[in-house]
């Protein structure tokens, strides 16, 4: 730790109290790179990149110094583009390396010295040294290397090159053949190295065959557009003028709101993992694996309405995660101080005992029991343990009683004693008052003596409820979460963090493998803020009524923004890297040296850079010290190539200030002036301390009781003023839905995020498939956007002198803006009935001109929806489904959410939509037809029956008229079967499975329809206005 730490440039510490602090991370030793100086590491492997014979460090590449190793220099030569992964300059030969086709005519002599073994005098390479001095210290990838595809082979091509090089270095003498006996191992053991250095994922691109017609039709639709609105805006409809202003009103939102969905969608990719090269790059045979700590967050409010048995089931699938598990850690939250989930966890971590061997022994999927013992499947497939039957039966047994148990508890909890709840050792529960008790934390597994039921470790078990007093903000979940990320780092200090919620099971047991092999990418890794995975749910009808499965969104969306700067974080079932969550900027990537021409004597060019890079440092040092640059502006807050890694125990902020005495004033003002931790993390010394630590651990000598205290304090009520927690550090207060600011501020400072979509779903959970529990899931989600178009972090304007992409702004203004839809799409479903009952129509009669534009946006709309459906695989059910449900939230809903996010803000009122459940079937999916009464119904079933009554009185007055009033009638039907069609998911729902709608309803809904319908045809606006004497009827037959 210390080699590591000292290699990354000048160091501050005390020998005293074994304490170091990087200070920059780059390495100004003007002298050449010898045996005796660190070791390089290869940008493609991850091995060292080793010295030549001479004594000097190998360079692959003369022009920017990227570091490769001798081995991936010579494959990617033979077998690869043999240009550099960095400047696409072609590779040169190195002395003593085999030629190649392409190599240049003036290497010949050093051709014909190799392959014939000339000795000769070495030629002079001082220029080519001299120059990669300062290029050798590169270490940045750029990038192209992040988006550009990666090479991948199989396994017979990976002998044949692994043979192919052996064979050549046995030509030129440089490995000698082994014995008989050892060839086989030596070929195994090549082969594994080899295999060890591919990547541990690659992108694959959409097939240009599928990609390239989508991306025309949209542009040809944006033609469309442009052309259908120049119809429109100059062709208005003089007889129903207002008709005419609202509907082009509604058609430019939808316009504008279709360009912000589609256009973030133009570089959709997939990304491909290799979990075997994982494991043999960092679980070598013998040697301790060295794959990174993850920490798991659980969050649950209420053990009552989340029930605990499903907590339980998530915990379960956590500790028996394919992982090692010494670096495995669970942290439930429980922001409701409940005894019940204290009792609970209790049990869950006894039965764990068993039920995590009996996982690892017999590999099955997926390691929630509840929904392993209920799967449909032969669960007989692909087992050859002759115990395997009697084991299960055991298993399924004591989980039986698990849940007897865990019953039980529920049922003691349903009626709270007077005295309160009292704990088994006769001590009052610290949490019978919810909104006034200390912080609790309590370790059930982890600690010495929690083994499992053969005798190995178990991953360890935390219980935490953070401080809750009156007076305080505490911001729910996300301050619940905050409270996670400062115990997590006192106690354990993983680098990464999973988190989910109390309904999120792991469905695949390697999913934390599968986000290691982007976090702990050697290219990548550093920069990624998170990875997320898609969300999969169970208990879901096959039909998916009201697109509860959000397939559009996660698996067209979510894949197009993978192709810019990330997917958006979606609350859950997301591995962070700690560092992204404290608020720092990654680590940018280090420009390539400007080349300069032979014209200019070389000591100019030395002079004029060298002014410029002490200017640009003496400018950057000025802003510091000024405070212009904003705090923590660069990485690390100490230069953005700081590194924080410490081997000692450091309790004490003096101690991290007793390392300034070997700089310059400059640096130690710059120093002092941006590193305030008190400020900015609050007033923890330990926790400021792991925060120094990117590769996380705890530094040694802590002791365990003291950490527990510590612990304490870090999730106290009042441990969070004047810092910058929630709004530059954890997740980010100020709307309901955090995970959508978290994620933007990531965005903002440069991080990439990244989607990965295993062939297995990671994680499984369960969501609401009634209406009215779907509609104010919904109401939540649009709410959360609309308090964040009202606040300072609005994408509309904020973050524009940070690293956000365009497309990237343009979908988080997309998440924002959706609720606005909402007026525009009522206006637009009402104004089909309107023309029916008036005999009005939005639109003048069509000459053959017109008549092609509208035929050629609908047809652009249909061919865009089939060609998307072809280069993402979903469903044209699933995307039918999206489509009827974005209507009928559209109306209802986010309706509702834009009216209550502006009072809320505006006027500071907090307006709340009850619920009430009435009685279900228990059979299969009984919850789909469970009814709930709320005010959410109202608009959409108006808009039904306005539009039903719409049609029948168009068919009739066209009946009473003729034949020649059914051809303007056509255009107006159509529209009113779109809103039909559209809203009838909702009338199915509406009328349950026994055709029983509550009288309340059909009331609200036919009394607003009815005095809408006559009001109007009393007031007919569109009467020409006589300006003569009024003429009556005489009343006179004549």
């Amino acid at each position: 730790m210390a080699s590591n730490t000292m290699a990354g440039g000048l160091v501050a510490g005390s020998h005293a109290r074994n304490q170091l602090h990087v200070l920059h991370g780059v390495d100004e030793d003007p002298r050449p790179p010898t045996r005796e100086s660190k070791a390089k590491i290869c940008r493609i492997c991850g091995d060292d990149v080793g010295f030549k014979d001479n004594g000097l460090l190998f360079v692959a590449c003369y022009e920017c110094g990227y570091p490769v190793c001798k081995a991936c220099y010579e494959y990617e030569r033979s077998e690869g583009n043999q240009n550099c992964p960095q400047c696409h300059t072609r590779y040169k030969r190195h002395k003593g390396c085999p030629r190649v086709v392409g190599d240049e005519e003036d290497n010949f002599d050093d051709d014909f010295e190799d392959e014939f073994q000339l000795k000769k005098e070495e030629r002079d390479f001082n220029e080519h040294q001299n120059h990669t001095e300062w290029c050798c210290h590169s270490f940045c990838c750029r990038k192209w290397i992040f988006e550009g595809e990666k090479e991948t082979y199989n396994n017979e091509e990976w002998k044949e090159r692994v043979a192919k090089w052996k064979t050549r270095q046995e030509k030129r003498g440089l490995v000698t053949k082994a014995d008989d006996g050892g060839n086989d191992q030596d070929d195994d053991d090549d082969f594994l190295i080899a295999e060890a250095r591919q990547p541990l994922w690659r992108k694959v691109p959409i097939a240009s065959s599928l990609i390239n017609p989508y991306r025309i039709v949209i542009v040809m639709r944006l033609i469309i557009l442009c052309f259908f609105f120049h119809f429109r805006i100059l062709t208005p409809a003089y007889d129903a003028y207002p008709l005419w202003i609202i509907s082009v009103i509604c058609e430019i939102w939808f316009g504008l709101s279709w360009i912000l969905d589609q256009f973030p969608k133009w570089f959709p990719i997939n990304r491909e993992t290799y979990l075997d090269r994982l494991s043999l790059r960092f679980e070598r045979e013998g040697e301790p694996s060295r794959l990174l700590p993850v920490d798991v967050f659980v969050s649950t409010v209420d053990p009552l309405k989340e029930p605990p048995i499903i907590t339980a089931n998530t915990v379960l699938s956590i500790l028996s995660v394919d992982y090692p598990v010494e670096k495995v850690t669970c942290y439930v939250s429980d922001d409701g101080a409940s005894m019940l989930l204290f009792d609970a966890l209790s049990e869950t971590a006894e039965f764990a005992r068993r039920w995590v061997p009996f996982c690892h022994k017999y590999s099955i999927e997926p390691r929630t029991p509840e929904f392993y013992f209920n799967e449909k499947i032969d669960y007989l497939k692909d087992k050859v343990q002759p115990t395997f039957v009697k084991d299960r039966r055991a298993m399924k047994r004591e989980y039986e009683e698990f849940k007897v148990r865990i019953n039980a508890l529920v049922a003691k909890a349903q009626k709270k004693p007077e005295e309160g709840w009292v704990m088994q050792d006769g001590t009052p529960w610290p949490g019978n008052n919810t909104r006034d008790h200390p912080g609790m934390i309590q370790v059930y597994l982890g600690s010495e003596g929690a083994l499992d039921v053969e005798g190995k470790e178990l991953p360890r078990l935390v219980y935490v409820s953070r401080e809750k007093r009156p007076g305080y903000q505490h911001h729910k979940k996300a301050g619940a979460m905050n409270a996670l990320v400062r115990v997590s780092a006192v106690l354990t200090n993983a680098p990464f963090m999973l988190n989910l919620d109390c309904d999120h099971y792991l469905n695949n047991s390697k999913a934390i493998r599968e986000a290691m092999c982007f976090l702990m990418d050697p290219q990548i890794g550093k920069k990624l803020c998170y990875v997320q995975f898609p969300q999969r749910f169970d208990g879901i009808d096959r039909h998916d009524r009201y697109a509860n499965r959000n397939v559009v969104f996660f698996d067209i969306n979510m894949k197009g923004l993978d192709g810019i700067q990330g997917p958006v974080y979606v609350g859950t079932g997301c591995v962070f890297n700690r560092q992204a969550l404290y608020g720092y900027d990654p680590p940018a990537s280090e420009k390539r040296p400007k080349m300069t021409c032979d014209c200019w004597p070389t000591w100019c060019c030395c002079c004029c850079s060298g002014s410029r890079k002490k200017s640009k440092a003496k400018k950057k040092g000025l802003k510091a010290v000024l405070g212009l640059g904003g705090l923590f502006n660069k990485k690390k807050m100490m230069g953005k190539h700081y590194t924080r890694r410490s081997s000692g125990s450091a309790f004490d902020l003096e101690e991290i200030e007793e390392g300034l005495e070997g700089y310059d004033e400059l640096e130690k003002s710059s120093l002092m002036s941006q590193k305030n931790f008190e400020k900015r993390f609050g007033m923890s010394p330990v926790f400021i301390t792991s925060t120094l630590m990117e590769d996380g651990g705890l530094p040694e000598g802590t002791n365990p009781g003291s950490l527990i205290k510590e612990a304490i304090h870090v999730i106290s009520c009042g441990y969070e003023e004047k810092t910058e927690w929630g709004k530059e550090i954890g997740w980010i207060y100020g709307s309901v839905t955090e995970d959508i600011l978290t994620g933007f501020k990531m965005h903002c400072r440069g991080w990439r995020s990244v989607y990965c979509t295993p062939k297995r779903p990671a994680f499984k959970g369960s969501a609401p498939i009634n209406l009215s529990d779907r509609l104010h899931q919904v109401l939540r989600w649009a709410l959360g956007s609309v308090e964040i178009f009202l606040s300072r972090h609005c994408p509309l304007w904020y973050g524009y002198g940070g690293k956000l992409k365009w497309l990237e702004r343009l979908a988080y203004i997309n998440t924002i803006v959706y609720p606005f839809t909402s007026i525009a799409l009522i206006a637009y479903c009402t104004l089909p009935a309107v023309c029916l009952l008036t005999g009005k129509f939005i639109v003048p009669t069509l000459n053959n001109l017109a008549s092609i534009w509208f035929m050629a946006l609908f047809i652009s709309i249909i061919v865009t929806g089939v060609l998307e459906l072809r280069w993402s695989g979903v469903s044209i059910e699933d995307w039918w489904r999206n489509e009827q449900f974005w209507v009928i939230g559209g109306v209802s809903a986010h309706l509702f959410a834009v009216f209550q996010g502006l009072l809320k803000v505006l006027a500071g009122v907090d307006t709340n939509f009850t619920v009430t459940a009435k009685a279900a079937d228990d059979a299969e999916f009984g919850e789909l037809y469970l009814f709930k009464w709320t005010t959410l119904l109202i608009p959409p079933t108006t808009l039904i029956i306005l539009n039903m009554v719409g049609v029948v009185a168009g068919v009739s007055d066209a009946i009473n008229n003729g034949y020649g009033s059914w051809g303007p009638l056509f255009g107006k039907l159509f529209f009113a079967f779109w809103v039909i069609v559209h809203l009838y998911p909702f009338l199915k729902g509406l009328m349950g499975r026994q055709n029983r709608t509550p009288t309340i309803v059909v009331l609200w809904s036919i009394l607003l329809a009815s005095i809408f319908s006559l009001v109007w045809v009393r007031i007919d606006p569109f009467l020409p206005k006589q300006t003569g004497p009024i003429l009556k009827q005489c009343g006179v037959e004549c």
